[in-house]
């Protein structure tokens, strides 16, 4: 397949990916991470794909293993093998550090950087961080979403600048 045609179709299939994509991760976001996953995977790897084949399917198997994949590696990221005897490691409580002094001193430095920042940026901010995705803060704020995300890249962008000892 020559690489005209091979990028030409790849593109023409990328809607009913999409929608793939959607039904394995169910959330728009995961779906464009995995989309582009997919695509980037297929287009290091064309020259595995035989002409005259099921290109469709070829790129559904490299999105469902791709999703597998990181389905596992995320599992695995968050599994603690405890090998002690007697189970030493799961038992044992969580370390204090949250309570420590000069945490409780960078956190309050930060909260008041992120109130000095001004509301068009502060509010988005806030609500990204408390885990809204962009999607609802831009309907709760009634403002497209492009403007959503630049304002908190923004804001990021500023609390870095005003805490340059903690980045």
């Amino acid at each position: 397949m020559a690489r005209y045609n091979f990028n030409d179709e790849l593109l023409q299939l990328r809607k009913p990916l999409s929608y793939f994509a959607l039904q394995l991760t169910s959330n728009s976001e995961d779906a464009d991470d995995l989309l582009q996953d997919t695509m980037m995977k297929a287009i290091n790897y064309r020259d595995k794909f035989e002409e005259r084949t099921n290109l469709k399917a070829w790129l559904y198997t490299i999105m469902k293993n791709t999703f597998i994949n990181n389905y596992r590696r995320a599992v695995k990221a968050n599994t603690i093998i405890d090998k002690t005897e007697d189970l030493y490691y799961l038992n044992a409580p969580k370390p204090a550090d949250e309570n420590a002094p000069e945490t409780t001193l960078a956190y309050k430095e930060i909260v008041k950087k992120v109130k000095e920042l001004e509301d068009e940026y502060r509010t988005p901010f806030e609500m990204h961080y408390t885990g809204y995705k962009y999607k609802e803060i831009a309907d709760h704020l009634g403002l497209p979403i492009g403007t959503v995300k630049s304002r908190i890249f923004l804001a990021r962008q500023k609390l870095m600048s005003k805490l340059k000892g903690y980045v």
